[in-house]
Formats: structure tokens, C-alpha cells, sequence
């Protein structure tokens, strides 16, 4: 990993133009490691510009400065950015379709594309990759770049670090929660991070609108495959008569592992073109695996998958009838 450190800091060293992107529905992690690296560049004089297809959560708003701009995509005004860059980040992403409307001009650029993530079979798409996947998150990758390239991890720094790697640990309780992640986490309380503020603005600052659908998630959840697997739903009535967006749902997916005795958690969420998937493990069954069954990925314990032109209620028993034959094929 050291040596494919020092490549990256050799192209940021040689190089002035920065373009820095993501995930379609960014999460903690994505936007601060985008935030983390993008603020490294400019402190060192560089230009370096955030480029999403999806806009920023109003739940990760508070970790932005007023001199940060993250831009959402349009073709007409950012399409001369990514062409005319010198190199391009793509951040945890393993597949480049993930960027959506970025793909293309993404592809097309004759800019340096470097891949800083951790989920497994990463596309070949990069002349640098920075793929570790027994890392616990994006954030921790980008820690470490930064320690090598001997930058100073100030709270400007510090705050999207934490953010990123706390979210994508599940608040520090999956299996990548290693006592070195802790001692990196320590660095970053030293540099100003305080976690009750941080856990506060992420989890304990939702809406009206976001209790009233997990009360209707809670009302969809369903008990199948021997009490192994709970799985609920939110469908765009629910959306429409609570006001809510895509964004409440952010961490239903966690509460059907809470229940005594289930091994696996889904999540069901309908879209104007299809649903999303979200796929939790709490024991042997990887639910990267499973999501692959319906064209998504992720992490042994976390996944997801995005069925377009699908309907949620055709589809959620053959999701279902999967889940639990992985259950009984992967059962302690």
C-alpha cells in the first residue's frame, strides 16, 4: 500500500488540477473523504473541485465550511471541468457507473483517473488504485495518504476523517473495528474532533417527517426463514403522505438486526423507476454475495443493490426466497 501511497503523492505533487467524486446517494464516508481530500489539495495550493452526481444528505451539511462547494453534476456547466483536469478521484467506488452521469465524461477525459477505495472487485477503469478491502472505510485510506504525505491532521481534516470512518463502522461496532482503527480515531479526537457533537448532528437531529416513516417501516416488518431473517419496507406513498426524501430512510436498514435471533436484515425501498436493497449480516452470511444476486455488492456484513425499471412487490419475494436459502446454505 506504501508504494501505491507514494505514486498518488507524486501525481498531487506534479499535478494542479484536481476533480473529486463519488457514489450516486452519497454516505458518510463518501462525502467525508471527498471533503478530507479536497481540503488537503487546497492547502496546498491546489485546485481541486468536488463533483457529485447526488446531492450532499442535510444530514453531513454540518461537517462543510463556507468556502466548500461541492457541485451537483450538470453536463453543460462541469462537463469543461472533468476534461480539462489533471487528475481525477474517484472515491469509494469500486464500479464507475456508480458516478451516473459522471460516467461518461469520466471515461472520456484523458485525465489521470485514481481509485481510492475499499469495497472488493474494483472495475479497471484507473491507472492508480488505492483498493484495500480489509480496511474499514474510504476515510481511513485517505488517513492514511495523508500521514504519508506528512500532512498535518487538523480539525479541518479531522472532523470528515471521523465522520467517515464512524459511519461506515457502524459507529465502530463491525468487525473492521481493529484497535489500530482506534488509535487513528484517537489522533483525531486530539485534532478537535468531538464525537457526542458529531453522533448528535448524524443520528439525533432527524425530522418529524423521519419518525413518522420509521413508524411505517417498523409497521411493514416482517419475521421469515425461521425467525433468521426480518426485512421492512417503505414504499413512495409512504414518502408522499409523511413529506419525507430517499435521504430519512439513512439507517432503517439497522434496526431489523436488533431483533433477537435474526441473522439477516433487509431493507426495501421503492423508487420512481424501481428500489434500492439494503442487505445487513450479523453472523456467516455474506450479503455481498447475496446482493450480487440482484446485481449490487458491498461488504460481507453491509450491502446493497439498486433495481431499476423493477417493482418492489414483484420482486420481493424471489428477494426473499434467496436470502433465505443463503441463510440455510451459510448457517452457523
Amino acid at each position: 500500500m506504501n508504494s501505491i501511497i507514494t505514486n498518488i503523492i507524486n501525481e498531487i505533487k506534479s499535478k494542479n488540477n484536481f476533480i473529486i467524486t463519488t457514489h450516486i446517494n452519497p454516505d458518510g464516508d463518501a462525502i467525508g473523504s471527498e471533503l478530507a481530500l479536497a481540503r488537503y489539495l487546497q492547502s496546498l495550493g491546489k485546485n481541486a473541485t468536488i463533483i457529485n452526481h447526488s446531492p450532499t444528505p442535510d444530514y453531513l451539511m454540518f461537517m462543510l465550511n463556507p468556502n466548500d462547494n461541492i457541485l451537483l453534476f450538470n453536463p453543460e456547466q462541469h462537463s469543461s471541468l472533468i476534461k480539462n483536469s489533471d487528475v481525477i478521484f474517484t472515491l469509494d467506488i469500486s464500479q464507475l457507473s456508480r458516478t451516473k452521469s459522471l460516467e461518461s465524461f469520466i471515461r472520456k477525459s484523458n485525465a489521470e483517473k485514481i481509485i481510492i477505495d475499499h469495497h472488493p472487485t474494483p472495475e479497471d477503469y484507473a491507472e492508480v488504485s488505492l483498493v484495500e478491502t480489509t480496511s474499514s472505510s474510504t476515510g481511513e485510506l485517505v488517513y492514511h495518504l495523508l500521514k504519508q504525505a506528512e500532512a498535518e491532521i487538523t480539525l479541518n481534516v479531522a472532523l470528515p476523517l471521523y465522520v467517515a470512518i464512524m459511519t461506515d463502522t457502524g459507529s465502530f461496532k463491525y468487525e473492521r473495528t481493529t484497535a489500530e482503527l482506534h488509535r487513528i480515531i484517537a489522533e483525531l479526537l486530539d485534532a478537535g474532533v468531538v464525537p457526542i457533537k458529531v453522533h448528535q448532528a448524524i443520528y439525533d437531529q432527524g425530522s418529524a417527517n423521519r419518525i413518522q416513516l420509521l413508524g411505517r417501516a417498523f409497521n411493514s416488518l416482517v419475521i421469515a426463514g425461521d425467525g433468521k431473517l426480518a426485512y421492512m419496507k417503505i414504499s413512495l406513498n409512504d414518502l408522499e403522505e409523511t413529506s419525507s426524501n430517499e435521504e430519512d430512510v439513512e439507517g432503517f436498514v439497522s434496526y431489523t438486526l436488533s431483533i433477537k435471533g435474526v441473522e439477516v436484515g433487509l431493507f426495501f425501498f421503492e423508487l420512481k423507476n424501481g428500489f434500492k436493497i439494503s442487505f445487513r449480516s450479523a453472523t456467516t452470511v455474506p450479503v455481498n454475495k447475496l446482493a450480487g444476486e440482484f446485481n449490487g455488492g458491498g461488504h460481507f456484513f453491509a450491502a446493497g443493490a439498486r433495481l431499476e425499471d423493477k417493482d418492489m412487490e414483484e420482486t420481493l419475494p424471489k428477494v426473499i426466497e434467496t436470502a433465505i436459502k443463503y441463510i440455510q446454505e451459510y448457517q452457523l
